[in-house]
C-alpha cells in the first residue's frame, strides 16, 4: 500500500474529495488530485486555503484567502481548485460567518489562478464575481463569458475601490497593465483595512528554509529532487525534504540557476554507451544536470527570509514598465498594513509598507543600490529577455526611472 493511501485511511479521506476533473485545461502536476490545507490567519477573520502545482515535481504552493466580511458573508481572493475537500472547507466557514458574497480574480495573466475562477464561482452562485480589468486570452481575447464566467454577476473591477460594494473594509491598487507584445501583465493587490492584511497573488513573495506544510503532504516531489542521480536512494528524512525544496526553489526561480550544469546530449549518449567522458567525470546517473554548491545559490535567493519580486517579474515584466511600477507600488506603501499573504510560497508574511516599497529598489536609480541577485543565476532570464526583444515578441526594458 503507497504512502498517499496509507495516509488517506488514516484521514478517513476519499480520494474522490481531492478531485480536479478540469486538470486537463491546464495540465500542472498534481493533474486531478489536489489536496488543500487551510489555515486560519486571523482569528475569525482571515483564513488561507492552500494547494500545490508544478511542472517536473517542482512543485509549490498555490494560495486563496477568504476574508470575513463586518456585515457578515465572506470574500474570495484568487480562487484555487474547487475540489470536494476545498469546497468543504469553505462551506464550513460559510455556516459559521455567511455567504460567499464576493469572489475576486486579481490578475489577468496568470493562468494558474484564472482557470479556477470559473468553476469556483459555479458552486457559489449567489457570490458577485469581480475581475481585473484588461482580462485577454490567446489567441484571440474573448468574451468573460467565453471564459467561464457566470454572465449576470461578472463585473470589471472599477479604477477606484470606493465604486464598489466592498470599499468600506477594502482598498485596492491596479498594477498595470504593463504591455508584454502578444499579452500584458496586471495584479490588484487588496487592503484589508480592519485587519491591517494586504493581499497580493505573484508580485512579492518570501521563501521559507523548509518546504511548507501543504508541500510536504506528498513528499515524493522533494524527495526526487534530493537525489543526485538516478539511482541515489533517498530516504524519507527532515533533511532530504529541506535539500529537495531548495533545489525545487532554484529551479522554480531561475530555471537555470549558475548551481545547475546541464549536461549535453552528446554526453548523455557516451554515458549511456559506457564511454568514457573526461569533460564530464562527476555526471551522475542518467540525470541529465548536475548540483554545484547549490545551498550559497539558495541563501543568496532567499536572504534571511527578505520580501522580494521574484526575479521572472524583475528581468522579463516590471522592467517593461519601471515608472508605472513605482507608482503602483508607492501607492500601496502608503497604506497601514502589518503583514501580506502572497499566493504563492510562504504565507503570512509579517512586513512594512517600507519592507514592501523596498522590494522594488531594483526598479530605481539609486547611489547606494541594496545587494541585488547574483548576475550568474540571472543569466538565463537576461538572455531570454534580450531574446523576446530581439525578435520582436516583447518590447525592450525600459532605463530605470
Amino acid at each position: 500500500m503507497n504512502t498517499q493511501n496509507m495516509q488517506t485511511q488514516q484521514d478517513g479521506i476519499s480520494l474522490k474529495d481531492w478531485s480536479w476533473p478540469f486538470w486537463p485545461v491546464l495540465p500542472l502536476y498534481p493533474f486531478g488530485r489536489r489536496r488543500t490545507l487551510r489555515q486560519e490567519v486571523v482569528k475569525d477573520t482571515i483564513w488561507t486555503f492552500d494547494q500545490i502545482q508544478g511542472i517536473f515535481y517542482v512543485v509549490v504552493p498555490i494560495r486563496m484567502t477568504v476574508v470575513k466580511l463586518e456585515a457578515g458573508g465572506l470574500l474570495v481572493y484568487a480562487p484555487i481548485a474547487p475540489t470536494p475537500e476545498c469546497i468543504r472547507l469553505v462551506e464550513e466557514l460559510v455556516t459559521e460567518h455567511g455567504d460567499v458574497k464576493y469572489i475576486i480574480l486579481p490578475t489577468i495573466s496568470g493562468l494558474e489562478h484564472k482557470v479556477f475562477i470559473g468553476p469556483f464561482a459555479r458552486r457559489f452562485p449567489q457570490a458577485q464575481v469581480f475581475v481585473a480589468p484588461k482580462q485577454w486570452s490567446f489567441p484571440l481575447t474573448l468574451p468573460l463569458s467565453w471564459l467561464g464566467l457566470p454572465g449576470g454577476r461578472t463585473h470589471v473591477l472599477p479604477p477606484i475601490s470606493s465604486d464598489t460594494p466592498f470599499a468600506d473594509e477594502f482598498d485596492y491598487a491596479i498594477l498595470g497593465p504593463i504591455e508584454l507584445g502578444p499579452g500584458r501583465f496586471a495584479e490588484v493587490a487588496f487592503l484589508h483595512k480592519r485587519s491591517r492584511t494586504l493581499l497580493v497573488t505573484d508580485i512579492v513573495l518570501s521563501i521559507p528554509a523548509d518546504p511548507p506544510p501543504i508541500v510536504q503532504l506528498d513528499p515524493y516531489p522533494l524527495l526526487f529532487h534530493a537525489r543526485d542521480d538516478a539511482f541515489h536512494i533517498v530516504f524519507d528524512t527532515e533533511a532530504n525534504r529541506r535539500k529537495g525544496w531548495q533545489r525545487i526553489v532554484l529551479f522554480a526561480f531561475y530555471f537555470q540557476p549558475s548551481a545547475l550544469k546541464v549536461i549535453s546530449t552528446r554526453q548523455v549518449l557516451r554515458h549511456a554507451l559506457g564511454a568514457p567522458d573526461r569533460s564530464q567525470k562527476a555526471y551522475f546517473g542518467l540525470f541529465p544536470f548536475k548540483w554545484n554548491d547549490w545551498q550559497q545559490s539558495f541563501h543568496t535567493l532567499r536572504g534571511d527570509g527578505r520580501l522580494f519580486v521574484a526575479p521572472i517579474l524583475q528581468t522579463l515584466i516590471l522592467n517593461r514598465d519601471p515608472e508605472k511600477t513605482i507608482k503602483w507600488a508607492n501607492q500601496v506603501a502608503s497604506w497601514d498594513f502589518q503583514r501580506i499573504i502572497p499566493c504563492h510560497l510562504d504565507s503570512p508574511i509579517e512586513a512594512t509598507p517600507t519592507q514592501f516599497r523596498q522590494a522594488f529598489v531594483f526598479l530605481e536609480k539609486t547611489e547606494n543600490p541594496p545587494q541585488s541577485l547574483p548576475e550568474e543565476d540571472l543569466k538565463f532570464l537576461n538572455e531570454l529577455s534580450q531574446g523576446l526583444s530581439k525578435w520582436g515578441i516583447t518590447p525592450p526594458p525600459k532605463e530605470r526611472v
